[in-house]
């Protein structure tokens, strides 16, 4: 059989058959979508994070190429003495920085053309080596200092060097000079405005109102503890400045800077010179390490004065020793010898172990146990007054044993001996007095002429409040009253007074202060010798030695307490009554005077030993 054959069909042109478009498999189709949809969402959670999670660091990335946030420095309050004087003043100054990553330091020898211009915002300005000289010069600093300054950079967190977009070229620097600096024209170099600390009295009152450092804050004195009133409160600025450093315009509101406070102390800037003059003077006269006064107001407690020697010049920015910054009224201590016995003589009265008419033995020299102590000779029968006038150790150990420890023990906090005075002074001593279950007879006894037990100058000055207010301890101020404090009722009225009138009886002829005395006036006060420990042992060659006293003692006006550390021993006139009473009299007479306080006494008041008196002296 014959097979048909099957049908030709025309075939299509060869153009048509090649012109169809391929078909896609559909795994390819949506693999390209979701290739394409992926991209999208890479793009777009890129661009959530960057607007939305890391804006602030773009944002700070974009301001530090134009944008700079200008601090406007507050003047610093003013410090004045109690009537207006200043003490511590801020001047205006200008200081110099420098941005050294946007600048680059050419070779010697070339020049930035005069037809630069940057091709982004991070190149840095071209700056010259003449250009820098000439800056050095201005500056007044050496050459090699400034180009290490503008040259240095420092690794980052990714370990690469970076350089410091702010540094300080010279701070502080007169208008005139900064002017100067700034007519160079150095790209990358500023100026800003500071505040300059000055203090007019400079060594007299250093240890008074402290210092500040170079930025401003308070280091020592009253610049320390009133910081916050003090300092005030900076000012900022924000503004866009171009590649040479000029502002364009302002981006935000200015908030202005906040001035400080003026703080106006108790301090009389007049009395001040006094005290400090006289120090000085009688320092070199006994040829002493060191020495303190302070000056009281009677009845209020206000600080008037207060020097302390060595000092130090607080004006100049030049490593001081720390014993120089030492305000020794404060905070040092010591042992306080024979002005202690006022004190220890109330107590009796007040207790009624002794009457004003009180009759007590001294032989001379007491011993207890195996320690013996000693007057510098023998006084025989003395009377409360007797025992303050001629400093009687025997006398007042007599007096102290009279009474119970504990009772005894009161009465020395009563004074704020061991405790602060809350004076508001920065490192303030408390000084020590021993629990009195610790004490031994011996120790009782030594604390009642002042030794055992430690002070400070301005726990004693204020324990002499007591006998100038009818036994009311006055608190210790150092800013200006309008009114006085209540103070602490201590001793009755009565005994005050009692002990007031018997610390006459010390500055007369017979007492060891004799030249404390003062043309006028009527004057009390007590010496004191005391041995210093050296080595945990009472020195023979080292003294310190003091006198506290007042006037007038009819109504008394000031008290004034000196210390003087370690006089020379030459010539055995090493004791209170010979080197510290005569710097108490002048600096009692010169401050009576400038605060005008009328006479209690003739003028020929002054009464002094005969020559062929023995000399008197407490003995240590």
């Amino acid at each position: 059989m014959k097979l048909a054959r099957p049908k030709r069909v025309a075939s299509q042109p060869r153009q048509q058959r090649f012109a169809q478009p391929p078909k896609l498999e559909r795994w390819r189709v949506w693999f390209v979508v979701v290739f394409l949809l992926s991209l999208f969402a890479i793009l777009l959670g890129r661009g959530l994070y960057l607007q939305a999670w890391n804006e602030g660091f773009l944002q700070e990335q974009g301001d530090a190429r134009y944008m700079r946030n200008l601090r406007q420095a507050a003047n610093r309050g003013m410090i004045t003495d109690r009537h207006g004087e200043p003490l511590a003043i801020s001047t205006p100054v200008q200081s110099i920085w420098a941005s050294p990553r946007s600048m680059t330091l050419l070779p010697d020898g070339q020049e930035r053309a005069a037809d630069w211009e940057p091709k982004s915002e991070k190149d840095p300005v071209p700056v010259s080596k003449s250009e820098i000289k000439k800056l050095a010069t201005a500056l007044q600093q050496p050459f090699e200092d400034i180009t290490k300054k503008l040259s240095y950079s420092r690794k980052n967190a990714k370990g690469e060097s970076v350089k410091p977009d702010f540094l300080w070229l010279n701070r502080h620097m007169s208008p005139n000079d900064a002017k100067t600096v700034m007519a160079l024209n150095v790209p990358g170099v500023y100026t800003q405005t500071e505040y300059r600390r000055y203090y007019p009295a400079g060594d007299v009152m250093a240890q008074i109102v402290g210092t500040t450092d170079i930025d401003g804050k308070g280091q020592e004195g009253f610049e320390l503890t009133r910081e916050a009133m003090l300092a005030g409160k900076s000012g900022s600025r924000t503004v866009i400045r171009d590649r040479r450093g000029y502002i364009v315009e302002d981006v935000s509101t200015i908030v202005p800077a906040k001035d400080g406070e003026t703080l106006q102390l108790s301090i009389d800037r007049k009395i001040q010179y006094l005290a400090y003059r006289e120090l000085k003077k009688g320092i070199e006269a006994a040829n002493a390490v060191a020495g303190a006064a302070v000056v009281l107001d009677a009845k209020t407690g206000e600080v008037l004065a207060l020097a302390n020697l060595p000092s130090y010049n607080p004006n100049s920015r030049e490593r001081v020793d720390l014993g120089r910054k030492r305000n020794r009224v404060v905070t040092d201590t010591y042992e306080p010898g024979s002005t202690m016995k006022p004190f220890i003589i109330a107590a009796g009265l007040e207790q009624g172990v002794i009457k004003p008419n009180s009759v007590v033995m001294t032989t001379g020299s007491m011993t207890i146990g195996p320690a013996t102590f000693k007057d510098t000779r023998n006084y025989g029968q003395l009377n409360p007054e007797g025992i303050l006038k001629h400093s009687s150790n025997v006398g007042a150990a007599k007096v102290g044993l009279m009474m119970s420890r504990e009772n005894l023990w009161t009465y020395f906090n009563n004074y704020g001996f061991g405790a602060s005075t809350h004076s508001g002074f920065p490192g303030e001593a408390f000084g020590r007095v021993r629990p009195w279950k610790t004490w031994r007879p011996i120790e009782q006894a030594t604390m009642s002429f002042g030794h055992g037990l430690s002070v400070s100058l301005m726990q004693m000055a204020r324990g002499y409040t007591v006998f100038t207010n009818s036994g009311e301890m006055k608190p210790i101020t150092f800013t200006k009253m309008i009114a006085p404090s209540p103070g602490k009722q201590v001793i009755s009225s009565k005994t005050a007074d009692l002990v007031k009138n018997m610390l006459e009886a010390v500055t007369q002829p017979g007492g060891t202060a004799t030249k404390a005395q003062i043309v006028g006036f009527r004057v009390g006060g007590k010496t004191g010798t005391a041995r210093k420990i050296v080595n945990g042992q009472y020195s023979r060659e080292k003294y310190e030695v003091s006198f506290i006293g007042f006037a007038p003692v009819s109504n008394p006006r000031l008290i004034v307490a000196v210390l003087v550390d370690e006089p020379s021993t030459v010539g055995n006139r090493y004791y209170g009554g010979w080197v510290s009473a005569p710097i108490f009299q002048e600096i009692m007479a010169g401050s009576l005077r400038i605060l005008g306080v009328p006479p209690d006494a003739p003028m020929n008041n002054i009464l002094l030993p005969g020559l062929d008196a023995p000399e008197l002296r407490e003995e240590t």
